[in-house]
């Protein structure tokens, strides 16, 4: 069994690989025949070619609203949507659209004076930090009828902030015992082999020793070790890292003090302000956001044609980054504003890596998502990585609008694993027979990283990509097809799967195919195949060319 510290419920760093010569292995581009649960992305490709009367190829824009982009990523920098209508860096708004210098996007995170935010508070803390001076030591009956409902969230959540307060507070302190046990048994072994490095060349093949208990200790680390870390020490870092994780939740996420807004310089409280932030997207490439967002990026499109380190499931794709997810929660404005930019942009698909369990202003979400789909723009969004049934919670971006109808262009991803067997559903993946669409890749999915890096990373965060890749396939090469048409051929291309599966967060097995509303996995080449017998309507008439050009 792994050390706990190792299953991440984000995005699991589980190795690190430098600037690469020749293509990664990728199993999420693989097929089924080749016993791994892929899209078949090379099959899709080869059906492409030779389709007859295929329409003409036509390049689109991808938005992905995360936490950053790499720019100058070797495999993402020919990929990069360029605002045509921007001259970079003269500090001026050339196309009026009330955003300085936005060249690769924009970044709503961020404050007029190039400063940006790493980190911000989970949504309930900041819900009972404002409310907390209002409601404290009132009760319902003391409330008027007219503040009902603004106390009951109140309550809601300052019952949320306690429980995970203390749940951080219990998680570090126990967390931090353990490192430093394990940091001294690191230090055992060393000085036990005489060396300055346990590379798992010694770990499997040690010398022999006389304490049979470092020994056994020798063996377990290179059980954790293989085929993921090096040495010993990168594992050791990574548990140093984890840490440091669990020490930041409780300086930022359930810490009632902090507050990172006066840096952006916005207005939280007007929800109809769109302009601010700055155009820094790549903002500090050691950010989580940064690296997050990078990842999901070469996920999408990461250039096919360089040979070089991974290979997107998208080509002929500008990708337009919008940064408005920082380490915490993300806020309601800040992901509205995202979305009508990203539309007003072009966008033809916007992926979102994001979630949280309150909203308080999610009216202005809606309003946004509206706007996308009067614009034809398809919504790709990860389900979430807490192990919960999304049909039973409050999680956000929901599947409804805030009267109860369905989101119409919108598909909600959960995350499945390479093999055909009970590990199919990601342990960690959020499922939902009613919300959740559909399965795709999201388990050790190798892709891009800041400074010219490849890492493998775990989540319903690389799942959603896979799907807006697979929509931006289908969008270049069918350009006739429709937003509700990507969404139906995507959700049709998953056909049932009825293997027995852990549900995640249990033991217990059941039908996979009950765990999402298609019961199936994407697939690139069912869903080029479906599309292929899409007939072309005799007459197009486009509200607005979404191509960039």
């Amino acid at each position: 069994m792994p050390h706990p510290r190792l299953l991440l419920p984000a995005l699991c760093l589980l190795g690190l690989t430098t600037y690469a010569q020749a293509p990664l292995p990728q199993w999420h581009h693989l097929d089924p025949a080749d016993k791994a649960m892929g899209i078949s992305t090379d099959r899709a490709y080869e059906l492409l070619r030779t389709l007859p009367n295929k329409p003409k190829a036509r390049p689109i824009i991808v938005a992905v609203i995360d936490g950053g982009i790499d720019t100058a990523h070797v495999d993402l920098r020919h990929v990069l949507w360029h605002n045509p209508k921007e001259i970079p860096a003269n500090g001026r708004d050339d196309d009026h659209n009330g955003y300085v210098d936005d060249v690769f996007g924009w970044n709503f995170t961020g404050g007029a004076d190039g400063r940006n935010v790493f980190e911000n508070q989970k949504e309930d803390t900041r819900l009972y930090a404002r409310l907390k001076p209002l409601y404290e030591h009132k009760t319902a009956a003391t409330v008027p009828p007219a503040k009902q409902a603004e106390f009951r969230l109140y309550e809601q959540a300052k019952k949320s902030y306690t429980t995970n307060r203390a749940k951080a507070e219990a998680a570090y302190q126990q967390d931090s015992q353990e490192l430093a046990g394990d940091l001294g048994r690191v230090a055992a072994l060393k000085k036990a082999y005489g060396v300055a490095v346990l590379d798992s060349g010694l770990l499997h093949h040690p010398p022999t020793l006389a304490d049979t208990a470092l020994t056994k200790l020798t063996a377990q680390y290179y059980r954790w070790v293989r085929g993921k870390f090096p040495n010993l020490d990168t594992l050791a870092n990574q548990y140093i890292r984890y840490n440091a994780g669990l020490k930041r939740r409780l300086d930022y996420d359930y810490n009632l003090a902090y507050n990172p807004q006066p840096l952006v310089g916005d207005h939280p409280n007007d929800l109809t302000e769109r302009h601010y932030g700055n155009n820094n997207l790549r903002t500090d490439p050691r950010d989580h956001g940064t690296e997050h967002g990078t990842h999901c990026t070469g996920i999408i499109a990461a250039d096919r044609t360089n040979n070089l380190g991974v290979r997107g499931v998208a080509e002929q794709v500008r990708i337009l980054g919008v940064r408005a997810i920082p380490n915490g929660d993300e806020r309601d404005k800040d992901v509205a504003n995202a979305i009508r930019y990203a539309v007003d942009n072009g966008a033809s698909i916007i992926s979102m890596s994001f979630a949280k369990y309150f909203s308080p202003e999610k009216n202005i979400v809606d309003e946004a998502m509206r706007y996308a789909n009067a614009k034809g723009v398809l919504l790709v969004h990860g389900a979430g990585n807490d192990h919960l049934n999304y049909d039973s919670i409050p999680a956000f971006p929901s599947t409804r609008f805030l009267n109860g109808q369905t989101i119409p262009n919108l598909i909600t991803v959960g995350a499945s694993a390479r093999t055909n067997d009970e590990r199919l559903v990601a342990t960690f993946s959020n499922y939902g027979p009613k919300t959740v669409d559909v399965f795709a890749p999201g388990v050790d999915i190798i892709s891009t990283y800041p400074n010219n890096q490849y890492h493998s990373g775990s989540g319903t965060s690389m799942a959603a990509p896979v799907v807006a890749g697979i929509a931006a396939v289908l969008k270049v090469n069918f350009p006739h097809l429709t937003h509700a048409d990507l969404k139906r051929i995507i959700l049709a291309s998953a056909a049932p799967v009825h293997t027995q599966v852990r549900k995640p967060g249990t033991k217990q097995l059941v039908d996979f195919a009950t765990l999402s509303r298609t019961g199936g996995i994407v697939n690139l080449y069912e869903a080029v195949r479906l599309a292929s017998l899409t007939p072309v309507p005799a007459v197009t008439v486009s509200a607005k060319d979404r191509s960039g050009k």
